[in-house]
């Protein structure tokens, strides 16, 4: 499989992916270079994926990958209810894309970033 190296050596490209996938699920779209954008939206496609099985297997495949960071927090009465990030793709993202084939994420090109002139790009869930 072909895949882009981003400048990084194996074990920092693989944590900046895991990161940005994290936060794509989490943030629903976050803004990075084009060539970020699109390397990580194999991974938040592959995610969504096993969010839409919802075995134990994807699950347990999921949270080998993803970051174990908190989604949402809300307070109900004296509690906080706390929603994960596994929570968030098993539940509200496998609902939505329930009846879609792929293509859970757009890359939109915005200009080049002040200071290196690195082309800028929004991932964002559809």
């Amino acid at each position: 499989m072909a895949y882009r190296k981003l400048g990084r050596k194996s074990a920092q490209r693989n944590a900046l992916l895991r990161d940005l996938t994290t936060d794509v699920i989490v943030y629903g779209r976050i803004e990075t270079t084009e060539t970020r954008a699109k390397e990580v939206r194999k991974f938040v496609d592959q995610m969504i994926t096993l969010g839409k099985k919802g075995d134990l297997a994807s699950r347990r495949r999921a949270a080998a990958f993803l970051r174990n960071e908190i989604a949402s927090a809300t307070v109900e009465g004296d509690q906080v209810v706390v929603e994960r990030v596994l929570t968030r793709l098993f539940g509200e993202y496998a609902e939505r894309y329930a009846d879609r084939q792929g293509g859970y994420t757009r890359v939109l090109k915005t200009g080049p970033r002040r200071g290196d002139g690195a082309p800028m790009a929004i991932i964002e869930l559809v």
